[in-house]
């Protein structure tokens, strides 16, 4: 058997044995990675950043007059909260979403943060 053939194996044991979210987590680094998007947890605040993940959960957050939606990006690596200021829905903004998005990296609450992001919301990817 040849190197190859055990990295081979070796890959697929770990398929078969690893955790679903783990794998998930795996195949969408690798996609952002191909894509050329940074990886969430290379980035840090203050830098202009261009990332591409799935959403994980989108809210509403009435505070009263200033209104926002939420929406938790996960790139494989890390995760990035992503704010629109004044919005209270944008259509095809929901969980499960791929997106590629682009802004300056902040922090709030230890948290990396999006402000009113540029997005585009991108085909679901299959493997």
């Amino acid at each position: 058997m040849t190197s190859t053939d055990g990295g081979a194996f070796r890959r697929m044991l770990r398929r078969l044995t690893s955790d679903v979210d783990e794998l998930d987590a795996d195949d969408l680094e690798a996609g952002a990675q191909k894509s050329g998007a940074q990886r969430a947890s290379d980035c840090a605040c203050g830098q202009e950043v261009t990332m591409l993940g799935r959403l994980r959960s989108v809210e509403f957050r009435p505070r009263d007059a200033d209104a926002s939606l939420e929406a938790e990006l996960f790139d494989g690596t890390d995760g990035v909260t992503l704010i629109w200021l004044g919005r209270r829905r944008i259509p095809g903004i929901e969980p499960g979403r791929t997106m590629r998005v682009r802004g300056r990296l902040a922090l709030r609450d230890g948290r990396k943060v999006l402000y009113n992001p540029f997005y585009e919301i991108c085909p679901a990817t299959t493997s």
